[in-house]
């Protein structure tokens, strides 16, 4: 009980003494205890998915069928909040200048955990985290069968597209953290006009033509 206590309330040390009537040591001895005890039964529990059947989110749901019927899941990195020695803080600060872990999970269309890596730094970009365990065979990463290549011009395109993309995301990680640098700074919606809207609907359908030309001219090059 104490730690599912801990863990609900996000509770601290000091907290548990008070409420359990316990010393620390004994808060810590517990919870410790059964932290090793739930991290041992993780390869129990966090198992890959079987690549041979076809999710029943996407089998059975004529949105995603048969367009996804080769995906196995999803893939995210997130940050966690932590607590670091302070000789090697700096490297669990991200770009929001809090201590942070980050972690890589890949969850089931069932919402159930197959993959998780934890531990890294908080400052290591996530296609690094990625990177690793793809490049790792000793990971246990789920690699997924091949699916046989590109299919389609709008596959390729956004493959591409995406891999040109990532250098956004490269140069935002190299970027100092700052105290601005929050989401709550972020521009809002609520000032747009109505001719910027308008504004906004035609280059939005420039975009997508010039988009349409390049994705068809590519694959014909492709193939």
């Amino acid at each position: 009980m104490i730690f599912v206590y801990v863990i609900s309330q996000k509770a601290t040390n000091r907290m548990a003494m008070e409420d359990w009537q316990h010393f620390g040591s004994t808060i810590y001895v517990v919870f410790t205890r059964i932290c090793k005890t739930i991290a041992s039964l993780s390869q129990t529990f966090i198992k890959p998915p079987n690549f041979d059947v076809i999710p029943n989110e996407i089998r059975w749901n004529p949105k995603y069928y048969p367009y996804f019927q080769n995906c196995v899941g999803t893939i995210d990195g997130t940050h966690i909040t932590a607590h670091a020695p302070a000789d090697v803080a700096n490297n669990f600060r991200g770009r929001k200048s809090t201590v942070t872990s980050n972690m890589l999970a890949i969850c089931s269309f069932d919402m159930l955990f197959t993959y998780v890596v934890t531990g890294w730094e908080g400052a290591v970009h996530d296609s690094r985290v990625l990177t690793t365990q793809l490049e790792d065979p000793t990971s246990g990463f789920p690699h997924p069968p091949a699916a046989g290549g590109i299919n389609g011009p709008t596959e390729l395109f956004n493959y591409r597209h995406a891999s040109l993309r990532n250098c956004i995301e490269r140069c935002f990680g190299v970027m100092p953290p700052s105290d601005s640098d929050s989401d709550d700074d972020a521009p809002s919606s609520s000032g747009t006009t109505r001719d910027q809207g308008a504004n906004s609907g035609n280059d939005n359908n420039f975009a997508n033509d010039m988009r349409d030309r390049i994705m068809f001219e590519m694959y014909l090059n492709y193939n």
